[in-house]
């Protein structure tokens, strides 16, 4: 049995051969022109050698930094555009063709030790002129050379600009630490040192005492002040009230006055009525008193624009109230002076103690501050002394870095002048060239032939339709080999009238299949394929005739009305009136619906086709009638459709039928076309019974007046 691979080799070659022997004859001729090629002129290689250098003396640490990185060189800076294009001038060599015959093997390290194997850059370069190849060469190294020395001494500016960029910022920081520093210990500092040579504690016990003492000295004062109250029967604002009042000439002077002028009339009011003159007289005189008096006492009591006022009477008292408090005699009123100034000794230690306690909260609260301070202190003495490490740092790498300028050399050196060596290659051989381009064409023409096959995207063989099948899940229900045809030029199409015919027997195997799978209830089927050209019509009709061979009453209908009819191929006439008028020709049962001759049991519906107007006929309710009523009349219906990406007739007539055989052919069936068809049918739930190979590479036990027929007419139509 031959492989799938093979299969589709042999199918694609029987189409793409006249490619497949161009493809073959480019190559061959190729050959033949490199064969009859002259001999090349023989080359010259021109090899030296450049190895790492260190200074003799190394003293300090930013050059035999600068040398170490020296070494680590590559392809790209070795050979830098500042070294190519001079080189290329000076020779008079193109800087491309320059670069394709130069090669730089630099050293390489070892993976698992990390050191350099050996210390050597291997350079060498291809010419035909020996002299130009070594004077590229020396030319080369020594520019390499001086490319090494100016990358160190740059390297050296760099950092010397980098330090000399850097020195500024780091002196400012050193600075602004220290200042820092500096107005903290103006602000902090006395703090600080009070509560490290104790006198901020001593200050704080020494407020304790102070308060101790003025609280006992308030004990005192207020005892004196509670004995002269409940001497006077004055509180201290009243018996200041009354000292000023009792103390005032005018008050006094008035309050004598007032005193005769009640004398006289009290003496008077016996004798003399007061509509008397002399008694309104005094009348007045007491009034004119009684007013200047309200009227002093309102000033003492006022404060008089002076001084304060009192606080212990409205100025606008009566006046019984005025000259019931400036009634004091002397000694009382000395009572009442004591009084007095012991409130305002009283007041004045009071406030003492209110700032001593102040006072104290104050040094509390400062003696509380004191770690943080002292935290506070410790970090910018820390910051000025990292910046001042910082600071040292970057004036000793300057310092390394200029003393460095005496010591940074170039880190190569020409450690092997260059040597030229001829490369004289042999004289090819014509046969061996030729032999070599024929099986190149061989494999390039067979490779085009098989990548041209594998792109077209159609199944070859009966395997791939048969694992595209599988893989969508529908089940395969026949193996139909292919069946010759001699007489294409009528239009006729293979069927196995002769009960003895070997094709019967697959057909039999088919139709048994359908039954089992589908079960008694299936009557009517509905026979398409995605495309045209693979057999549904061949399946068809075979089909018919082994159901009718089996016994079933069979009908063939042929819904492809945009196609002709090939009915006869089953020996029937096709009606010549049913294209003009076809759907008269469907209403007409009994004149649409033809027997097959040859075949018992076998009917057959031709098409009236090709008509334009084919969807419109299948939707018909002449087709409808037609299809109910042979529904109730055959065992087996088979309805032949038109392909699936022809039209959408087959889903127009699917309603009448009880499911949907795909017919796939190989070499016909394109892969994604049956893949869109059955997601199409599953999207619409539509029943597919299953799928047959129609055209199928497998052996046939042919009859010998079978396999004398000719064999270049197998094919198998529609």
């Amino acid at each position: 049995m031959t492989a799938p691979i093979v299969k589709r080799y042999l199918i694609a070659l029987d189409r793409y051969k006249w490619i497949g022997l161009a493809s073959f004859v480019l190559v061959v001729a190729g050959s033949v022109v490199v064969a009859v090629q002259p001999d090349p002129k023989p080359t010259y290689t021109a090899s030296g050698a450049l190895t790492y250098t260190r200074p003799p003396v190394s003293f300090s640490a930013t050059g035999t930094l600068i040398q170490t990185q020296g070494q680590d060189l590559n392809e790209d800076s070795l050979l830098s555009d500042q070294i190519v294009e001079p080189l290329a001038t000076k020779v008079n060599v193109k800087s491309k063709t320059l670069v394709e015959n130069l090669l730089v093997t630099l050293p390489r390290k070892d993976a698992k030790t990390g050191q350099i194997s050996s210390s050597l850059i291997e350079v060498k370069y291809k010419d035909s002129d020996p002299k130009r190849a070594a004077q590229v060469v020396q030319t080369l190294m020594q520019a390499m050379v001086d490319q090494s020395s100016m990358i160190n001494t740059g390297r050296l500016k760099e950092i010397i600009k980098k330090i000399n960029d850097r020195l500024p910022a780091a002196k400012k920081e050193l600075e602004a630490a220290e200042q820092r520093l500096e107005l903290y210990d103006r602000t902090q500092g006395p703090a600080l040192i009070a509560a490290q040579n104790g006198s901020l504690l001593q200050s704080i016990s020494g407020s304790q005492n102070q308060q101790q003492q003025i609280k006992l000295t308030l004990s005192g004062i207020d005892a004196q002040i509670r004995s002269l109250q409940t001497k006077l029967g004055l509180t201290v604002n009243q018996a200041y009230t009354s000292s000023a009042l009792s103390a005032d000439p005018i008050i006094a002077n008035l309050r004598s006055q007032l005193y005769q002028i009640d004398s006289q009339y009290q003496l008077l009011r016996k004798d003399l009525r007061p509509e008397h003159p002399r008694m309104i007289e005094l009348q007045r005189q007491k009034e004119s008193a009684e007013q200047l008096l309200q009227q002093r006492a309102s000033e003492v009591i006022g404060g008089s624009g002076g001084t304060a006022p009192l606080p212990s009477i409205n100025p606008n008292s009566n006046l019984k109230a005025i000259r019931a408090q400036s009634n004091l005699d002397p000694a009382r009123q000395q009572l009442a002076n004591n009084l007095g100034a012991l409130q305002t000794q009283r007041e004045t230690l009071q406030q003492q103690l209110v700032n001593l306690v102040q006072a104290e909260q104050k040094y509390r609260q400062e003696y509380t501050t004191i770690p943080n301070k002292q935290l506070e202190r410790t970090r910018l003495e820390q910051q000025v002394v990292l910046k001042k490490s910082l600071f040292d740092q970057v004036q000793i790498k300057l310092v390394d870095a200029k003393a460095a300028e005496a010591e940074t050399v170039s880190s190569l050196a020409v450690a092997k002048p260059p040597i030229v060596i001829a490369d004289i290659k042999p004289p090819k051989s014509i046969p061996i060239t030729l032999a070599i381009g024929t099986f190149m064409g061989l494999i390039i023409g067979g490779g085009v032939v098989f990548l041209l096959g594998s792109m077209e995207g159609i199944l070859k063989t009966m395997e791939d339709i048969r694992d595209s099948l599988r893989q969508r899940e529908v089940p395969i229900l026949g193996i139909l080999p292919l069946m010759p045809v001699w007489d294409l030029d009528r239009g006729q199409i293979p069927v196995i009238f002769s009960t003895n015919s070997p094709y019967l027997e697959f057909y039999e195997r088919f139709r048994s299949n359908l039954r089992r799978v589908s079960g008694r209830n299936l009557k009517v089927i509905l026979i398409t394929s995605t495309s045209s050209n693979e057999g549904k019509t061949v399946s068809a009709y075979n089909l018919g005739i082994a159901s009718a061979r089996a016994g079933k009453r069979t009908l063939i209908v042929e819904t492809d009305l945009r196609s002709p009819t090939h009915c006869q191929s089953l020996k029937v006439t096709p009606d010549t009136e049913a294209f003009a008028e076809p759907l008269h020709y469907y209403g007409s049962l009994s004149e649409c619906i033809r027997l097959v001759p040859e075949v018992e049991n076998l009917y057959i519906v031709p098409s009236p086709g090709p008509v334009r107007q084919a969807a419109a006929i299948l939707e018909s309710s002449e087709m409808r009638r037609l299809m109910e009523d042979v529904r109730g009349r055959f065992d087996i219906v088979i309805l032949d459709t038109s392909p699936l990406s022809l039209s959408n007739d087959a889903l127009l007539i699917q309603p009448y039928s009880d499911g949907i055989l795909l017919v796939t052919r190989p070499n016909y069936t394109e892969d994604n076309l049956l893949g869109e068809a059955i997601d199409q049918l599953n999207e619409s739930e539509l029943p597919i019974l299953g799928g047959i190979i129609n055209g199928a590479d497998i052996a046939v036990a042919l009859p010998p007046m079978i396999e004398a027929a000719p064999e270049e007419e197998t094919v198998t139509r529609r």
